[in-house]
């Protein structure tokens, strides 16, 4: 029974031993890692250099993975071949230098992401809001935000939200407290100039939450800022002096 033939082992063998009697230098086949190029990761290409980073293996243990990623480096620019190659590369990327991404800007009242995200908040974005309510620190801090101290103590916790019948909630699928508006295409934010530096850092470039729906031509009107609900901090207070609390909507 005749065994298969490893054409590419043979063939990189005969280049070895070229190079020995060209250099001087010995070679082994053993050295030489023949397993093809697949499922590549990425590409780096600087002005000398183009680095592939292919097939990688994860082993899985109880508590690691081990990642492996094999390398390739190689000097290109004294190849004409691979200069053409990155040439083509680059004149492709100046073609497409102004391609512009799906969303460069919200529909006017869109808020899917006051939605979907708890925006995190600083004790500065807190005292932010304070003084945009003219409420306390405290009163702020204990009736919006979901408590919970980040690890470097910078934030303390994110907004909280509310159901469909205005009743706190820390669902993340609910809208935020403070978000205002009837349906998408008319929401707005109810404590814009004091909102969180989460929200002041919004992009909705590439965002993929955007309700689509929506024309981005016309008009828009916002309605009434947030306004809370004095009776309930009455209420918080009276609990704090001992005396019976009423639980009221914010």
């Amino acid at each position: 029974m005749q065994e298969t033939i490893d054409l590419i082992a043979h063939g990189q063998l005969r280049n070895l031993k070229r190079f020995t009697r060209e250099t001087g230098q010995p070679t082994k086949l053993a050295e030489l890692d023949l397993e093809p190029m697949q499922y590549v990761q990425s590409i780096e290409i600087d002005e000398e250099h183009i680095t592939i980073k292919y097939n990688q293996k994860t082993e899985r243990y109880y508590n690691v993975n081990r990642m492996t990623t094999t390398e390739w480096v190689y000097k290109y620019n004294d190849n004409p071949e691979f200069v053409a190659a990155i040439r083509a590369v680059i004149e492709l990327s100046r073609k497409h230098m102004y391609d512009l991404p799906d969303n460069l800007q919200c529909p006017p009242g869109c808020a899917e992401c006051c939605s979907g995200y708890e925006p995190f908040v600083s004790r500065e974005d807190v005292q932010r809001l304070a003084d945009h309510l003219g409420l306390t620190y405290e009163q702020v801090f204990d009736t919006y935000v979901v408590h919970r101290e980040s690890a470097d103590g910078h934030y303390i916790g994110w907004l909280r939200k509310v159901d469909a019948e205005g009743e706190l909630s820390e669902e993340q699928e609910h809208k935020c407290v403070f978000l205002m508006g009837s349906r998408s295409g008319r929401h707005y934010c109810g404590v814009y100039e004091g909102r969180p530096g989460d929200c002041r850092a919004f992009t909705p470039i590439g965002c993929q939450d955007v309700d689509w729906s929506l024309p981005r031509h016309g008009g828009y009107k916002t309605g009434d800022p947030f306004r809370p609900k004095r009776r309930h901090f009455a209420a918080q207070t009276q609990s704090k002096n001992g005396k019976p609390s009423k639980n009221g909507k914010l």
